[in-house]
């Protein structure tokens, strides 16, 4: 699948999604909730100024990854239990963060965003097996805002079923820029960039993509906030990652927190699913 870029400035976004999306700003240590940061941070020092730059390391051809077919499940009760095992915990986003309510969702509905641009909860179609949401939430505290972060693990029955759904994530922006998630919560400005494997920066799944744009919640206000959507393919599975993020929190602390999130999804698909090599 090749990218797909809504508007000139869609080349802020970050299509590696194990780095985060700088704003401008200088991050304050690791993530909204006080994790781990991953990668270089701003005004480290360059270790390569001064002396010989290390030669770039090769991409390799292919994904160091290969599902073995008697490990996929191939009914719903295996691609559920998948999908829980995979989903990101609280505590993976960063210190602080707790289940948010309701915390679980039933692994035989799945989002559908209707021709009137609103997410509704329907049936799973014939193509997936499963899909499971799991949410968590980092508490309004030291004048910041509160932060939403759900991951959601999905498992078709063909690893073309979903690619589908990654083209299909990626078109959404693009139809529907401005989204009526439920409620008083509302999405607006959508952009998306998506990233085969060996492309912008992608070395870590089949296919990954990323939406970014304003969430705006009008029961606390209405002020805009951050957002994002983060998504990775891996064999049948895509693993998705959304940001509705806080007051005062940058979007690198943000997609920080996120990144390290999917990081653990995807190993857990991969000790779960992966063929011995």
């Amino acid at each position: 699948m090749r990218a797909v870029v809504r508007a000139t400035g869609a080349a802020a976004l970050c299509a590696a999604l194990a780095a985060g999306c700088s704003s401008g700003g200088e991050p304050e240590d690791g993530g909204p909730g006080g994790g781990r940061a991953s990668g270089a941070r701003p005004g480290q020092e360059d270790t390569t100024r001064g002396g010989t730059a290390a030669a770039p390391t090769p991409t390799p051809s292919r994904l160091d990854f290969e599902v073995d077919p008697a490990r996929a499940p191939d009914d719903h009760a295996g691609a559920a239990a998948l999908a829980k095992t995979a989903a990101a915990l609280p505590e993976e986003f960063g210190r602080g963060f707790e289940k948010a309510a309701p915390y679980e969702s039933s692994p035989r509905d799945w989002n559908v965003l209707d021709a009137s641009c609103v997410w509704q909860r329907g049936k799973l179609p014939a193509d997936v097996l499963a899909s499971f949401t799991r949410r968590s939430r980092l508490p309004a505290a030291g004048g910041k805002g509160p932060v939403r972060m759900s991951s959601t693990v999905t498992v078709h029955r063909t690893e073309s079923s979903a690619d589908w759904e990654m083209a299909g994530t990626l078109e959404e922006a693009l139809r529907c820029p401005d989204q009526r998630l439920g409620g008083a919560e509302r999405v607006t400005g959508l952009m998306s960039l998506g990233s085969a494997y060996g492309e912008g920066g992608n070395l870590t799944s089949d296919d990954a993509l990323m939406e970014a744009g304003k969430f705006i919640d009008e029961r606390i206000g209405g002020k805009a906030t951050y957002y994002a959507w983060h998504q990775a393919r891996l064999g049948p599975v895509t693993l998705a990652v959304v940001v509705k993020g806080g007051k005062g929190f940058t979007s690198l602390q943000l997609n920080r927190s996120a990144a390290e999130a999917l990081t653990f999804m995807k190993k857990r698909v991969r000790e779960a699913l992966g063929a011995e090599k």
